[in-house]
């Protein structure tokens, strides 16, 4: 099908203002444009939404704390933004994040890992590990229930809950019940069929996803890490379930299916839903995007699901 009238309208008034292709500017004037064009978007309410810093390898991590309606202790997303490592802040998380906290009835902790090229690879990874090791830990002071904690977050936040799992199967924990995966990086590999199809006109552009992937990685062959593009890693097994979220003009979006087929001929539960007419991004557009509005419903539903106590 074509590409969805409403997110072709979006394409159009943000290529009208110059578009989201950072390939030709610095980073900083990249992080300029990006907040020039960001769009104000009224907050779904939450019982109550604080900031805190999480002790981190390199200092402290700064992350913010949303809590649903309820009596806890809740279930808990650990949530990592996108932005191709280079990019996004906790403001610009704040709308998935309340509507996540709402609508999977969990705490959600998103987390302002260190942004590339200030700090290259694998900073972000291990900010992103540390940061979801605390949660675990401090389970009790956030009124979260240490049994139910998933990670998750969109494009190279994606990336990162992806490889915060692998770390964490590999180093023994925290276990984890879930991973939302929405149009995760899982590979550096501009050769798929989505690249070729949609690597220019839908706003995001392999030249910018070239741009942000060299400005993560300090040694190119390290791209070959699997906590670089999990997509390589040579085990599978023993992953937490996962819902994946892709959309049919992404040029990611073969990346993300693909690590959805490899996590299932592991034997890993995996949900995996293609947006067909729909951009990289309309996740976090759910207020102007039906079908954003509608991931991000599949999602806090896979969440709630996974989050659900098991019958004995």
């Amino acid at each position: 099908m074509p590409v969805h009238p409403h997110a072709q309208a979006i394409i159009d008034m943000l290529e009208a203002v110059g578009g989201l292709n950072f390939d030709s500017v610095t980073p900083q004037q990249a992080r300029d444009r990006f907040l020039e064009m960001r769009v104000p978007i009224p907050l779904e309410p939450v019982a109550k939404m604080e900031d805190c810093v999480i002790p981190g390898l390199a200092g402290d991590i700064p992350a913010r704390v949303y809590t649903p309606d309820g009596v806890g202790p809740f279930p808990a997303l650990v949530w990592f933004h996108g932005g191709g490592w280079v990019l996004g802040d906790l403001e610009g998380a704040d709308p998935s994040c309340c509507l996540l906290a709402n609508g999977a009835g969990c705490v959600v902790v998103s987390v302002d890992y260190r942004l590339a090229p200030e700090t290259r690879f694998p900073g972000a990874a291990d900010d992103c590990f540390s940061a979801t090791q605390w949660v675990a830990q401090n389970a009790a002071a956030l009124g979260i229930d240490a049994s139910h904690i998933a990670v998750g977050g969109d494009s190279a936040g994606g990336n990162l809950a992806a490889v915060v799992c692998q770390m964490a199967r590999d180093r023994v924990g925290p276990a984890l019940a879930h991973q939302l995966l929405v149009y995760p990086v899982t590979d550096r590999d501009f050769s798929t069929a989505s690249y070729r199809e949609n690597g220019n006109g839908y706003l995001l552009t392999r030249s910018s996803m070239e741009w942000f992937w060299d400005h993560y990685m300090g040694n190119a062959a390290d791209s070959a890490d699997p906590y670089a593009s999990p997509l390589r890693a040579t085990n599978f097994a023993s992953l937490p379930p996962a819902t994946i979220i892709t959309a049919e003009f992404d040029p990611l979006r073969d990346e993300g299916e693909a690590y959805a087929d490899r996590l299932r001929a592991a034997g890993v539960p995996v949900t995996s839903t293609r947006y067909d007419g729909m951009i990289h991004g309309f996740f976090t557009m759910a207020n102007a995007l039906e079908d954003g509005g509608r991931a991000v419903d599949a999602a806090s539903a896979a969440l709630r699901k996974a989050f659900a106590p098991v019958a004995v």
